[in-house]
């Protein structure tokens, strides 16, 4: 179960002014607003989150090395726990041409706006109950999502990962800090996050779980 950073270059790519967040909006308001993952929350002011998620290839480098690293290949069916509008999806599918590809998520927003070529691979559902059999999946991953759940809801979304899953083939991303500064910033910051833990508590949390394969974290310094 070692760590394993893929998606530094994509988090650290966006400006953001922590202070401003807390200081010039009523941060509960957004917060709010932002955890009914609709068209604010993707589309809307920056204050309420993405502040517009629009295609624009930042997941293509992401998906390539993900794909060279796991072995995918044509044939291999993925999963994608938390896929919002499935830009790393649609990656993979032209990284790795006749991969399977399906995504899950709570938003029913977002994957309304989803890319268009994959978006009948996309269902609503949510961590804790995934609506797939036992082993159906070659590879399975979930980005800046399970931290959204509460913590009494993190175990059975990991075991339900680990239930959909063939092999220890696995990628789990989740917002963390490792001090006392970045505790400050990802407070400030996050909209939806709703579990805040060090490093060592996740992983603690995966070995409780039962989860063997990979993890990373991104942090706000």
């Amino acid at each position: 179960m070692p760590e394993i950073d893929f998606i530094t270059s994509v988090h650290t790519g966006s400006s953001r002014n922590y202070l401003e967040r807390v200081v010039d909006h009523d941060k509960a308001v957004c917060a709010e607003i932002a955890r009914q993952w609709g068209a604010d929350y993707w589309d809307g002011d920056r204050k309420y989150g993405y502040g517009g998620y629009r295609y624009d290839g930042r997941w293509r480098p992401i998906a390539e090395a993900m794909a060279k690293h796991y072995d995918l290949k044509a044939g291999d069916k993925i999963l994608d726990i938390g896929c919002g509008k499935a830009y790393l999806l649609y990656e993979f599918t032209q990284v790795v041409p006749g991969i399977e590809i399906t995504g899950v998520d709570v938003s029913e927003y977002g994957i309304a706006n989803a890319k268009p070529e994959i978006k009948d691979r996309l269902q609503r559902a949510c961590a804790t109950h995934l609506p797939f059999e036992d082993n159906e999946f070659d590879f399975v991953y979930s980005i800046n999502t399970l931290h959204n759940l509460m913590n009494f809801e993190l175990h059975q979304s990991l075991q339900e990962i680990s239930r959909v899953s063939r092999s220890d083939k696995g990628y789990i991303v989740v917002e963390s800090y490792r001090d006392e500064r970045e505790k400050a910033n990802l407070l400030y910051w996050q909209l939806t996050c709703e579990t805040f833990y060090r490093p060592e508590e996740w992983t603690w949390l995966y070995r409780l779980a039962g989860y063997e394969g990979d993890y990373g974290f991104i942090y706000f310094d």
